[in-house]
């Protein structure tokens, strides 16, 4: 069996990061996916990351910026505040490339800040920009 999901989106909102009660660090975000073949529909996919991988993510990451994220999906039951038992998928990722140049996103205190435009929300990421991204002389910020 085979449970993998690769995703390449926009963050929504800069990330959350808590710590549980024994001190693991998790963080959550949003990917804004759009449709291969309709780019009027966006698919809104929730990430979480644990452990140090979620610090780097809270701490580099934010609103607007491009990141690929691989993992599992994973659908679990919780009893809301109003007793009613609900679920939740998300994506648990093993592993979250930062697809953006540093200080390309806003909302962080790491980042320049940068007009709130979405006209590019979602769009498809070409290979040749990854590649040209990840041959660049900038250092990764970890």
């Amino acid at each position: 069996m085979l449970n993998r999901v690769i995703l390449i989106g926009r963050l929504t909102r800069d990330p959350e990061l808590r710590y549980t009660p024994q001190g693991t660090a998790v963080c959550q975000f949003t990917l804004a996916i759009n449709r291969k073949f309709n780019r009027e529909q966006t698919d809104f996919i929730d990430i979480v990351v644990w452990r140090q991988a979620a610090e780097h993510c809270a701490q580099y990451l934010s609103k607007g910026q491009l990141a690929a994220v691989e993992g599992r999906l994973q659908v679990r039951t919780y009893e809301g505040q109003d007793g009613q038992k609900r679920k939740a998928t998300e994506v648990v990722a093993d592993d979250v490339r930062f697809l953006s140049k540093p200080g390309s996103g806003s909302g962080s205190e790491h980042a320049k800040p940068r007009s709130d435009n979405w006209s590019d929300l979602g769009r498809e990421v070409t290979a040749d920009e990854v590649v040209d991204y990840m041959e660049s002389d900038e250092e990764v910020p970890f």
